[in-house]
């Protein structure tokens, strides 16, 4: 994805959920400026971020072909090619994201648990949970690329240096701290408390205007 900056590719799976429910909708095509009117963007920057992932430009008064952005958005994602993951921390966290059968629409696929615990209930699906000592050697005989983090904060370096040293290249992290990982390792942190602040700050300023 050499090119494209951060803000496009968060934006285009946004897109790509807005597209699946025009196509179930039945509409064929649609305009950048219509894609730009639903999400509140400049249509220039709609056009630009779809330039990445589309030859195809649009066509004068009818647009994009939706059922073809779709398809090149999904491919441009990797979408279209299933990656399996595992998953360390069967806590209500992680019991939830086990328990989400979205996933598989964005080609994610754990397919396995881990904790230091293995007779937790999980009420929303029927998964085996593994002890940790198993994840080494299930990440090396399945050749797993992706490891989701949902331990509590003071293991997750831990946990994240037993990944890296399992084999996974690629490491979502859901534990409130930093990660120290090689250069060679793909890793997103979601910072709930980032994301709060985002929040918090925009509420300040809408309650100012007001």
């Amino acid at each position: 994805m050499e090119g494209i900056s951060k803000e496009s590719l968060q934006r285009l799976p946004t897109y790509l959920r807005y597209l699946n429910e025009l196509h179930l909708n039945g509409i064929e095509s649609v305009s950048s400026t219509t894609i730009a009117d639903r999400f509140k963007l400049n249509p220039v920057t709609v056009r630009k971020d779809l330039a990445f992932i589309s030859e195809d430009g649009g066509k004068p008064k009818t647009g994009f072909s939706v059922a073809d952005l779709v398809a090149e958005i999904s491919e441009f994602l990797g979408y279209n090619n299933t990656q399996d993951a595992v998953l360390v921390g069967v806590g209500k966290l992680g019991s939830a994201l086990l328990g989400y059968k979205g996933f598989s629409n964005y080609g994610l696929n754990i397919v396995a648990s881990f904790d230091c615990k293995t007779d937790i209930q999980i009420d929303s699906t029927k998964r085996e949970i593994n002890n940790i000592s198993m994840l080494p050697d299930l990440v090396k005989r399945l050749g797993v690329n992706i490891g989701i983090i949902t331990v509590p904060a003071e293991s997750a370096q831990a946990v994240c240096d037993l990944m890296i040293n399992s084999g996974i290249k690629a490491i979502w992290n859901f534990s409130p701290t930093h990660l120290i990982t090689p250069d060679n390792i793909a890793i997103k942190n979601e910072d709930m408390a980032a994301s709060l602040a985002v929040l918090s700050q925009r509420l300040t300023a809408i309650l100012k205007n007001e």
